[in-house]
């Protein structure tokens, strides 16, 4: 006796979905690969956005430095464990220990004028006698040093109109402020850990980076990949090493000439020589608080010695270092400037002016572009109006040959 078998459709729906697959995508395989991309690289974001400040740190200093960073590849014999490390060595040893050290010093330093704006909130003080005898405006100011500062209060109604704060208030954030210094030993443990491997396989996850660039921009990649490292070299070395050089020399010459509080006026210099002009202003300013509190000489020499300095500056290192393609114009300078501290903190006066480097020189590289189109589009037509002859001496040829 033959065993029937019950053959089932094809087309039979089961339980879930039919028997036979799907053969047509609801969403295209390339179009979800691609939004699977950005999920992935949004939730990375999102997870390690706290790690984001102290990466982009390394790599400006890791793109600034390349250049010396070859030749100690080449001393070592091509090492790159070694030459990461001493590399690595050298930045804690000559650039991040001594700002470390002068920053705690300045904090100090600022922590004093505080304790001094308290006690002149609390019992008020009479005009300094520099200030009052200063021409032209000596009579001025000590009016309104008198009325705003000189009973007690008054340094704190004025912070209150200002910034709706009170002097108390402040002075904890600066306490606060100067005891963060745990998260900041943080970020720059994480800033070079990354720099070290930045160094070590940079050129590895640079060729990785073209590969897929080629894909993404293939007519536009090699010229961006390439203003991209020349950008933020000269941008970080013609605004942030400079800058620091300057805050360094007019904090010595601050200190020879007897200024009060001159790391903290050295820094601030530094910080305002980041801005085109701000070097100029810093010195001029202490200069004539120098001169107006009964030291001209000293606030002559001073402003003789940064006059000097900046115009040596000015003339032949700055042109000698910046080789970039680009300068930076003082608008998007400042800009970067304030969105880059107000975003990232102190580490937003090197990232935020360097952003903003690689902005204008994308925007250039578009309108070379577009200039270039435009240069070859007239010759278009000549061509056209060159076609039609061509076209009737073939015609005519058929013509003859028929």
């Amino acid at each position: 006796m033959k065993e029937t078998r019950v053959r089932k459709p094809e087309g039979q729906q089961r339980l879930f979905g039919l028997s036979t697959p799907v053969r047509s995508a609801v969403i295209p395989p390339l179009s979800a690969a691609r939004w699977l991309l950005v999920l992935i690289v949004a939730a990375g974001v999102y997870f390690f956005h706290g790690f984001l400040v102290p990466v982009l740190a390394a790599l400006v200093i890791a793109f600034a430095s390349w250049p010396l960073y070859r030749r100690l590849l080449a001393a070592v014999g091509g090492n790159r464990t070694v030459a990461a490390t001493l590399a690595i060595l050298f930045i804690l040893t000559f650039l991040v220990v001594p700002i470390a050290l002068a920053g705690a010093y300045a904090s100090n330093e600022v922590r004093e004028w505080v304790g001094w704006a308290i006690e002149t909130n609390r019992h008020g003080a009479v005009t300094p006698h520099w200030i009052a005898t200063l021409p032209v405006v000596g009579d001025w100011l000590n009016e309104q040093w008198t009325r705003n500062l000189g009973h007690p209060g008054g340094i704190g109604e004025l912070i209150q109109l200002i910034s709706g704060a009170n002097i108390g208030s402040i002075y904890r954030g600066v306490l606060a402020a100067g005891g963060s210094a745990f998260g900041l030993l943080l970020a720059l443990l994480f800033m070079m850990i990354a720099l070290f491997f930045a160094y070590r396989d940079g050129e590895h996850f640079a060729g990785q980076i073209d590969r897929l660039g080629e894909r993404i921009l293939p007519t536009r990649w090699e010229r961006i990949s390439r203003v991209v490292p020349a950008t933020i070299s000269s941008t970080v070395t013609g605004m942030t090493i400079i800058a620091i050089g300057e805050g360094v020399v007019l904090g010595v010459a601050y200190w020879l000439a007897g200024v009060p509080s001159p790391v903290t006026l050295g820094a601030l210099t530094g910080v305002m020589a980041l801005i085109p002009g701000g070097a100029p202003l810093s010195f001029t300013l202490v200069s004539i608080y120098l001169a107006a509190s009964g030291s001209p000489v000293a606030g002559l020499a001073l402003f003789i010695w940064g006059s000097v300095e900046l115009f040596i500056v000015d003339k032949t290192l700055r042109p000698k270092l910046v080789g970039g393609p680009i300068k930076l114009p003082f608008l998007p300078t400042f800009f970067g400037l304030i969105g880059g501290v107000k975003t990232m903190g102190f580490l937003g006066l090197f990232i935020g002016p360097v952003l903003m480097a690689l902005l204008v020189a994308i925007w250039r590289e578009w309108l070379r572009e577009v200039e270039l189109a435009d240069e070859l589009a007239p010759a278009a037509p000549v061509e056209l109006e060159g076609a039609p002859p061509q076209i009737e001496i073939v015609a005519e040829k058929k013509s003859q040959a028929g």
